[in-house]
């Protein structure tokens, strides 16, 4: 995609979804980085529902490792990978209490050194925790990105790498965001719906099907 087609879809989706932010409820770092670990292969919609009822007890890693491991996959339960999440979740509330002081680190090579978290989650926590320009690239942001043309790579870490020089450093948080939502609401997987994108004149994939 030209630059100045990038600036104009971008312009597009910028109003279009003027409100959108992050899907998942926290009230701190520590709440995100738990939730977005949840949120693995699950919707963001299961994920509030199970943290609504954890976080009222269990929402520091002090809290958190009270509980056992069998005690915490019960309440996650629903998350799907619960035996999974579960130690990584335990695991990384050990690891904050024993180098962190309990608090939850702000850069990417702290990050993804914590049980279960990975550059996705590490930029999710950056991005809406912190405010620092990140781009999380989750399977809409893959799909969407690749599909109208602002990326091509054939994995995560290609398209996060391609994004961030496509799209300028003060948006990467925002844009993450939009093409979320675009992918959730218009660009969709099985049956995107072209007819009603505002930004189908700028598509790789709408002028190959048109």
């Amino acid at each position: 995609m030209k630059k100045k087609d990038i600036k104009s879809t971008l312009d597009i989706l910028s109003k279009v979804y003027s409100d959108a932010e992050c899907a998942l409820n926290f009230k701190s770092a520590y709440e995100l980085l738990i939730a977005t670990i949840l949120s693995a292969q699950c919707t963001d919609v299961r994920v509030n529902l199970v943290t609504e009822k954890l976080f009222k007890k269990y929402n520091t890693p002090e809290t958190m490792v009270e509980l056992s491991d069998v005690e915490l996959q019960e309440k996650i339960h629903s998350c799907g990978f619960y035996r999974n999440k579960a130690k990584n979740i335990l695991a990384t509330s050990r690891k904050l209490l024993m180098e962190y002081s309990g608090v939850v680190p702000d850069t990417m090579e702290e990050l993804i050194m914590l049980p279960g978290v990975g550059r996705k989650t590490a930029n999710v926590v950056m991005s809406n925790a912190f405010n620092i320009p990140a781009i999380a690239v989750d399977t809409h942001v893959f799909r969407v990105s690749k599909r109208i043309g602002l990326a091509s790579g054939d994995n995560p870490l290609k398209v996060e790498m391609e994004l961030m020089k496509a799209i300028p450093k003060d948006m990467w948080s925002r844009a993450h965001h939009f093409l979320i939502w675009h992918g959730r609401k218009i660009c969709k997987s099985r049956k995107p719906e072209c007819g009603i994108c505002p930004i189908s004149e700028y598509c790789a994939y709408y002028k190959q099907i048109s």
